[in-house]
C-alpha cells in the first residue's frame, strides 16, 4: 500500500501528526521502534499551549480521568525573591507520566484511522530522482519492511534518523552545557508546581500520575557526576525529607540545542528532530504538539492542493522559528548557569505585583511574550519606589546557595 504520508516516532509529536492527518483523511502509517505503553526519558511538563491542543482535540478529559493533576499554579523560588501564583488563561500545566500520554496519543492515531507498525526500527529512507519516498527498516524480531508515502516525517527524537538520513542542516546550534536528573517522588505535599533556581542548580517538583511527584534537577554539566544517584537527593536541600523516591533516578548528559531545516523533498521534521532544546524550562512535550498541529495543517493544505507543498511547509517553519525563538534565548542562557544580573532587582519587583507574577509565569509557559516582563517589572518597583530593596524570602529549608 502507498501511504500519503509516513511517520517516523509516535511519541507525543509524531503521535499528534498521525491523529491529525489520520482525522483529515489521509492515508497514515506511523511506525515506532517501541510498544506502547512505553516509558522514555522525560521532564513530563505540558505547558498550556500544549494542553489547550490536548483539549482542542478531545484528549485532555482522558488524561485528567487517569488521574493526572491540573497545575494551575506555581512558585518561583529565587533567592533574591519568591514569586507565587497563578498561570494566564484557563489552562495550567500538566505532568503526565509518559506511559500514560504517549499511549493514549497512539491509540487515538490508530482510533482516527491510522496504521500503526509497533516494534519497527527505521535504518534508511526510499529515494526517488531526489526526492523521499519511503522507508525501510525491520520489526523486532528481525522481519524487514518498506513502505512508500508522498512525505516522510521524521518525529523520531533529537537524534532522528530521518534528519540525518534526509541531510537536514542544522542552525543556531548552542553547545550542551548542564545535565539533567528526574526521579518519581512518593509523601511530597503539593498544592502546585515548585521551582528553585541557584547558582549552581536548578530544581523543581510537579504532581505527576499516582499521587507522586516528579523531581528534576538541572546543573551544570562540570556538577554532573556529583548530583546523579545518591547525590540527587542534596541537589534539594531539605524539600525532600520525609519522602521516599519510588523508582530510580533517570539522568543524562545528553541535551542538545539547535534548529534543524524541517523540511526537504518528500520529508518533513517534527518535536526534538527538528528543534530541540534544554528541558531546564520543561518545553519539548508542548513544543511537539504545537509542531504536529502547524505540520499537519501543512501536510493537508499541500497534498489537498490549497497551496503548493513546499510553500506550506516554509510557512510552517518560518512559524516555528518565530515562535520559538524568545524561549530558545532562555532555555539556553538558563541551562548555561551563568551570572543572573537582572534577577536581583527583576524578581522582587514582580513579587510585588500579583499581576506580574502572572505575566512571569506565562512567559516561563510560552503564553505571554517576554517583552512584557519590563512594564510589570516596573509598575512592580513603582509600587514601594525606586530604591525598593531586593526582598530576600527564599525558602531556607532549600537553601539559597
Amino acid at each position: 500500500m502507498v501511504y500519503d504520508v509516513i511517520v517516523v516516532g509516535t511519541r507525543p509529536a509524531g503521535a499528534a501528526t498521525a491523529l491529525l492527518l489520520a482525522r483529515a483523511g489521509l492515508r497514515v502509517l506511523a511506525v515506532d521502534r517501541a510498544r506502547f505503553p512505553s516509558d522514555t526519558l522525560s521532564t513530563h511538563q505540558i505547558q498550556p499551549p500544549g494542553v489547550a491542543l490536548l483539549r482542542r482535540w478531545g484528549l485532555l478529559e482522558a488524561l485528567l480521568a487517569a488521574g493526572t493533576p491540573m497545575i494551575r499554579t506555581a512558585r518561583f523560588d529565587h533567592p533574591a525573591a519568591v514569586l507565587h501564583g497563578a498561570y494566564p488563561g484557563p489552562d495550567g500545566v500538566l505532568s503526565p507520566r509518559r506511559t500514560l500520554l504517549d499511549a493514549l496519543l497512539v491509540d487515538a492515531a490508530r482510533a482516527a484511522g491510522a496504521e500503526v507498525w509497533e516494534g519497527f526500527a527505521v535504518t534508511d529512507l526510499l529515494w526517488t530522482d531526489g526526492r523521499v519516498t519511503g522507508v525501510e527498516g525491520a520489526f523486532r524480531r528481525g522481519a524487514p519492511a518498506s513502505a512508500s508515502a508522498a512525505v516522510v516525517v521524521g518525529a523520531d527524537g533529537k537524534r532522528s534518523t530521518v534528519a540525518r538520513r534526509a541531510g537536514a542542516r542544522s542552525y543556531r546550534v548552542r553547545p550542551p552545557t548542564s545535565g539533567a536528573c528526574y526521579a518519581y517522588v512518593e509523601g511530597l505535599e503539593l498544592t502546585g508546581g515548585e521551582v528553585y533556581p541557584r547558582a549552581d542548580r536548578l530544581a523543581s517538583v510537579w504532581p505527576t500520575n499516582d499521587n507522586l511527584a516528579v523531581a528534576f534537577l538541572s546543573v551544570p554539566r562540570a556538577r554532573f557526576d556529583d548530583v546523579r544517584g545518591r547525590g540527587f537527593r542534596a541537589g534539594f536541600g531539605e524539600r525532600l525529607a520525609g519522602t521516599r523516591l519510588a523508582g530510580p533516578v533517570r539522568a543524562t548528559v545528553d541535551l542538545p540545542n539547535g534548529y534543524r531545516v524541517p523540511f526537504g523533498p518528500g520529508w518533513a521534521l517534527a518535536g526534538d528532530a527538528g528543534l530541540v532544546m534544554d528541558p531546564i524550562t520543561g518545553q519539548g512535550i508542548g513544543n511537539a504538539l504545537r509542531d504536529a498541529d502547524a505540520l499537519a495543517a501543512a501536510l493537508v493544505s499541500g497534498l489537498g492542493g490549497g497551496r503548493p507543498l513546499r510553500a506550506a511547509l516554509a510557512a510552517y517553519q518560518r512559524r516555528r522559528d518565530r515562535e520559538r525563538r524568545a524561549m530558545y534565548r532562555i532555555t539556553t542562557s538558563m541551562a548555561a548557569f551563568g551570572p543572573d544580573r537582572a534577577g536581583r532587582w527583576l524578581y522582587p519587583a514582580l513579587a510585588r505585583d500579583p499581576a506580574g507574577v502572572t505575566c512571569f509565569l506565562g512567559v516561563l509557559a510560552g503564553l505571554t511574550p517576554p517583552n512584557r516582563l519590563w512594564p510589570a517589572a516596573l509598575r512592580g518597583l513603582r509600587l514601594t519606589g525606586p530604591r525598593a530593596q531586593p526582598l530576600n524570602t527564599a525558602d531556607e529549608r532549600f537553601g539559597a546557595g
